[in-house]
């Protein structure tokens, strides 16, 4: 399965992605609201695992390739998280630093919202987002998203918001009616 937006092509990843993946989950800007940048072999773990739940059909992440010139600079797409106690399927997105500010992360999380609700018949889907990752919120909010609580995950303070099927589907039937 592959998604279009204008600017962004969203494709499964490839084993062949490794070495762009690596240098991206090296920089202490592209991993800033995570557990710090990765080494080559946590990358290579963290790869493996999208390609494994692409290959059992399951909810992933997608490269996301920009248009202008053909280059992988980042991934959006689901992940399999187990928040309070719930298992839940969340929408991450993180792209390199060059290509912030320019609304891509936003139009990458639309396009996996839609498939999430279009496609996969998903209920809900999250974001986790750090209380300080403003960039990530704005993304979240342009996303239909709704702040729903606060906790603790992995350790970090953690902001839930969540967006259902039923308020999409809700949020569409507006637009056409206008």
């Amino acid at each position: 399965m592959m998604l279009e937006t204008p600017r962004l092509i969203l494709r499964p990843f490839r084993d062949e992605d490794i070495d762009l993946l690596a240098k991206m989950m090296a920089n202490p800007d592209f991993m800033r609201f995570s557990l710090g940048p990765y080494t080559r072999e946590q990358t290579q773990t963290v790869l493996q695992k999208f390609l494994s739940w692409n290959q059992a059909v399951l909810p992933s992440q997608f490269a996301v390739i920009f248009r202008g010139n053909n280059e992988l600079i980042g991934y959006c797409g689901f992940l399999h998280q187990q928040v309070d106690g719930t298992k839940e399927i969340e929408i991450g997105y993180r792209l390199h630093r060059q290509y912030w500010n320019k609304g891509l992360a936003t139009e990458a999380a639309r396009a996996v919202r839609d498939h999430a609700f279009a496609d996969l018949k998903l209920p809900r889907v999250i974001s986790l987002i750090h209380p300080d990752n403003l960039p990530s919120r704005r993304v979240a909010e342009k996303n239909g998203m709704k702040l729903e609580k606060q906790t603790v995950f992995r350790g970090f303070p953690t902001l839930v918001f969540a967006s259902t099927r039923e308020q999409w589907l809700e949020e569409r039937a507006d637009l056409h009616r206008c």
